[in-house]
């Protein structure tokens, strides 16, 4: 497999991972878009959500419950955070592989 994300999940490329357990792994963005800015990602590798029922809304949730405990850990969960979920081109997904951006450590701009 070519994925970069599968590649770090494995160990092939070596990376600052901030957690992991069975499922998931979580590490910094390499290109930061706020002073946090850890991805977290299935092990497994999943192109982009299809429907999100069965294991797919277990995996999600699980992905969500992670990020919080992040956020907790990396002292941002007080003054707040932002978790994002890109699918597809046109949502801004850049690597085929899902993964929730957990974002935080200044004020966010309001969206929309």
């Amino acid at each position: 497999m070519d994925c970069i994300f599968c590649k770090i999940a494995n160990g092939e490329i070596k990376s600052e991972i901030v957690y992991q357990d069975e499922t998931t792994v979580a590490f910094p963005d390499i290109n930061p878009k706020a002073p946090v800015h850890l991805l977290i990602i299935p092990r497994k590798h999943i192109e982009r959500i299809l429907d999100p029922a069965g294991d797919q809304e277990k995996l999600i949730g699980h992905l969500v419950t992670v990020a919080s405990k992040l956020a907790e850990q990396q002292g941002i969960s007080r003054s707040g955070y932002r978790l994002v979920l890109n699918r597809g081109a046109h949502g801004g997904q850049v690597v085929p592989h899902i993964h929730i951006h957990l974002l935080g450590g200044r004020q966010m701009s309001k969206m929309g």
